[in-house]
């Protein structure tokens, strides 16, 4: 299984490196199984991540064809000073930009590629949301981004992993360890799953949500 992590200008390193590890962990107790690499929608290049100290470097284009899992993360934004302060780089202009590349196109290839799974960290699935992609799917989001998600035709679910068949989303930062866990759980299997999961001694939060099973008669 080639996993492919994509990489735009001002990405949150967290949203990368957390799924990033744990597949590569997956590659490790499956003697090579799973191979995983960075790229970016134009090929090998450095990429800045949203924090100033922190670039990685993308070995390779997004290549749809490729890829049997691509993973999007979302954006490290800055806040505004004041109501006149033009140097804020907010996650929503961040990840506006990134559409102004050739990673809308990609990732609709990707997403019209039989037996090819996108999966999304944190604002990552705004990128597909806002490039049009994923209007009536399920997935999440950050807290703070459920309404634009809404907005733009989603099904926003409450949740911290969202699994809607070849999309699967992850909703905060550290959801990204969580995420990681059930790709490699879903694509590896659940002994698999637990190497890894004891191997970063950490233990999965949340259910993951899946459109099956009974609806609750009371909304909580």
């Amino acid at each position: 299984m080639l996993a492919q992590f994509v990489l735009f200008d001002g990405f949150d390193p967290l949203d990368v490196i957390a799924p990033f590890e744990v597949l590569d962990a997956g590659r490790l107790v499956t003697d090579g199984g799973v191979s995983v690499e960075l790229v970016s929608a134009e090929g090998a290049r450095r990429v800045p991540s949203g924090i100033p100290a922190i670039s990685l470097d993308a070995a390779a284009r997004l290549d749809p064809d490729r890829a049997d899992l691509i993973v999007v993360p979302g954006a490290v934004g800055r806040l505004p000073e004041g109501p006149n302060d033009q140097r804020a780089d907010t996650i929503p202009m961040i990840l506006a930009r990134s559409l102004d590349t050739e990673l809308p196109a990609l990732l609709r290839a990707a997403l019209e590629s039989p037996g090819t799974t996108v999966a999304t960290v944190c604002g990552g699935s705004l990128v597909l949301a806002m490039a049009g992609l994923i209007k009536g799917r399920c997935a999440t989001t950050h807290l703070i981004g459920m309404d634009t998600l809404s907005a733009t035709g989603v099904n926003a679910i409450d949740a911290r992993v969202v699994d809607d068949g070849d999309l699967i989303s992850g909703a905060s930062v550290t959801s990204g360890l969580d995420l990681g866990l059930y790709l490699v759980e879903r694509e590896l299997g659940p002994r698999i799953a637990n190497a890894v999961e004891k191997l970063f001694a950490h233990e999965r939060r949340g259910t993951v949500w899946r459109n099956v099973g009974r609806t609750p008669t009371v909304a909580l």
